[in-house]
């Protein structure tokens, strides 16, 4: 028996020994969102877009390029005047320095300018639409599994108490045993079943050691094996959720119906650029710079020219192997399927939504009932125990009564996280899951 205990102590320790940090899940939230890995580089490529979102970068700035160079050509010459002669000149080498400051503007090109400004608006709200569903993401999973860890916690005292049980029972066939009122059969079978409930309860431990895991893991927590103590000892659930408040705020806020209307955005964004190109174009260069020339033969040896140089361009693409209608024709039903989608993703979220509604009642029905099954499976034990002790009922009898409580206890704490599951779920459905923040 004391190497019963032995055992039952040596797993139990740990989690009463360690001075620690009290967690609550908004604490578990707000460490996981300022350490958290995929929401750190989910953050940086939302600065990326916010960076790429500028007028220079949709093209209503010009260009302005500061360039020099040199040049030279090394020739025979020959040359026929007029009256007869001939020059020649072998190996004339002439050179050329040129530098300046040049600068090209597309003033005008059907609109695209615009069209391409709009599109790096919806990329950076998609962007920030990322980050947000990967911040609602970490914060349902983080959830989930500090509620996990609770269920096995509550287990793991559930196993605590099945394992009393057995030892009560198992002190009760000893003594009688020794006296010569019990069988050596009844001794054993008592002694296997404290054995079973024991290995139970080790197993336990490891189970909670995972969800501890998990959680260090989440929060991105350098000593994953980090001991945690949470305030909340019971899974409660909000019983009063409306599903009609559930479908208004999800059509406005939902992350991946907003996801899809920007992706919608963006198709009829890239249709405009593509219906530009049947707009002419105006394109202004100027520039200031400096040419020098430098003669080997000639009537004279160099020439120097500085000054300022514009010009305009207008221009129109009259036929591009109908190439530019193939385009358009094609965006308008890329526009079309983008809507198709929109339309397709929201008819999925209602059918999430029906599913996890139905689920979420059922779980909290199956709630209520097995509060009323744990508390006959506890009178049973109750009334079952001391027919034991008066000798009149079998230990098999026990046993069983013993195991109903257990299950009962089990499907009650199963029933209760299945319930906070499907209330997480419909709050990210909802796009409220920040509400988990705050």
């Amino acid at each position: 028996m004391k190497k019963h205990y032995i055992i039952i102590l040596l797993f139990a320790l740990p989690y009463c020994l360690f001075a620690q940090d009290v967690f609550d899940l908004k604490r578990c939230i707000e460490i996981g969102l300022d350490r958290n890995y995929e929401i750190r580089i989910t953050r940086n490529d939302e600065r990326i877009s916010d960076n790429n979102l500028t007028i220079g970068n949709a093209g209503y700035l010009p260009y302005l390029n500061l360039n020099s160079g040199y040049s030279g050509t090394v020739n025979n010459t020959e040359q026929r005047l007029t009256s007869g002669d001939i020059n020649k000149n072998n190996g004339v080498h002439n050179q050329a320095l040129n530098a300046g400051i040049n600068l090209d503007w597309t003033v005008f090109d059907g609109f695209n300018i615009q069209a391409n400004y709009g599109r790096l608006k919806e990329l950076q709200q998609i962007g920030d639409l990322n980050t947000r569903l990967a911040i609602e993401n970490f914060v349902m999973n983080i959830s989930n599994e500090y509620y996990n860890y609770i269920q096995q916690k509550i287990r793991l005292n559930n196993l605590r108490y099945a394992v009393k049980l057995s030892r009560e029972r198992l002190r009760i066939v000893e003594a009688r045993y020794s006296i010569g009122a019990g069988s050596r059969l009844e001794l054993q079978q008592a002694k296997v079943d404290f054995n079973a409930d024991s290995s139970m309860l080790i197993k336990q431990n490891e189970v909670i050691f995972t969800s501890l895991v998990q959680i260090n893991q989440l929060m991105a927590m350098d000593d994953v094996e980090q001991p945690l103590s949470i305030t909340d000892s019971i899974i409660d659930f909000n019983p009063f959720l409306n599903k009609d408040d559930i479908w208004r705020n999800l059509q406005g806020s939902n992350v991946f119906l907003q996801l899809y209307k920007r992706d919608k955005n963006i198709s009829v964004l890239d249709l405009k650029a593509i219906q530009s190109q049947y707009f002419p174009y105006v394109k202004v260069n100027a520039g200031y710079g400096v040419t020098q020339n430098m003669y080997e033969v000639g009537s004279f040896d160099r020439q120097k020219n500085l000054g300022f140089n514009y010009g305009v361009t207008v221009g129109f693409n009259i036929f591009d192997g109908f190439n530019r209608e193939r385009k358009r024709k094609n965006a308008v039903i890329e526009v079309q399927n983008k809507e198709l989608e929109y339309q397709q993703v929201e008819l999925s979220l209602r059918t999430d939504l029906s599913k996890m509604w139905m689920a979420y009642q059922n779980n909290m029905e199956l709630t209520n009932l097995e509060k009323e099954n744990l508390q006959t499976a506890q009178d049973n034990y109750t009334i079952a125990l001391e027919r034991y002790k008066l000798g009149d009922l079998s230990g098999i009898e026990l046993r069983e009564a013993q195991n109903s409580l257990l299950e009962a206890e089990d499907r009650l704490i199963l029933a209760q996280y299945n319930t906070k599951l499907c209330e997480i779920s419909l709050i990210q459905l909802s796009g409220k899951m920040l509400s988990y923040i705050y």
